[in-house]
């Protein structure tokens, strides 16, 4: 029996029924904050893959990551703009993204990083109203036909295993650091 589409009609669709929770939440309220929701309950770290906390930011793992590993910096002040912070909330985040470097060298042998901020909807910040910076790990020959061919990435470690790993290795290195004053 022949089938009469064309093959590349037949090899379309690569379903990833996962990533409709991210769709979703982009049409939440600006009001209804996932990264509030996390600085508001400490009691709930782990759940929320939050990795650390400092004084004025926190570190947590990113649901609907590029790569294994891919976390966000945020202040815990529900900002949208880098000139909305305080000098503390700045120098903590940059801290935060030194250690998370360090971290991921040492648990997951990242061998470089992708580290940046969109702000504001325009410019592909999918929470445009709260501030945050993005860490990638990356390995060479990390991008792969995948990516290429269908829009997708293929996540090799789950979540849980990529948290777990981080704290260990942050608690090996004594880290999170703490800004010198």
């Amino acid at each position: 029996m022949s089938d009469e589409r064309s093959s590349s009609e037949r090899n379309r669709n690569i379903w990833a029924p996962w990533r409709m929770e991210y769709i979703d939440s982009l049409a939440e309220p600006d009001d209804d904050c996932f990264l509030c929701r996390c600085r508001d309950q400490a009691d709930r770290d782990e759940q929320n893959l939050v990795l650390w906390r400092s004084g004025h930011c926190m570190a947590v793992l990113n649901r609907y990551p590029y790569t294994g590993g891919h976390a966000l910096v945020a202040p815990l002040e529900h900002v949208a703009n880098l000139t909305d912070l305080s000098d503390q909330a700045m120098l903590e985040m940059m801290s935060l993204l030194t250690d998370l470097q360090r971290v991921m060298t040492h648990a997951i042998s990242a061998q470089g990083f992708n580290i940046g901020t969109n702000i504001g909807r325009c410019a592909g910040a999918g929470l445009p109203a709260h501030l945050h910076v993005h860490i990638v790990p990356r390995w060479p020959g990390d991008t792969n036909f995948m990516g290429v061919l269908g829009d997708v990435r293929v996540i090799h470690t789950s979540l849980t295993e990529i948290y777990a790993l981080l704290r260990r290795a942050g608690d090996e290195l004594n880290l999170p650091s703490r800004p010198r004053d």
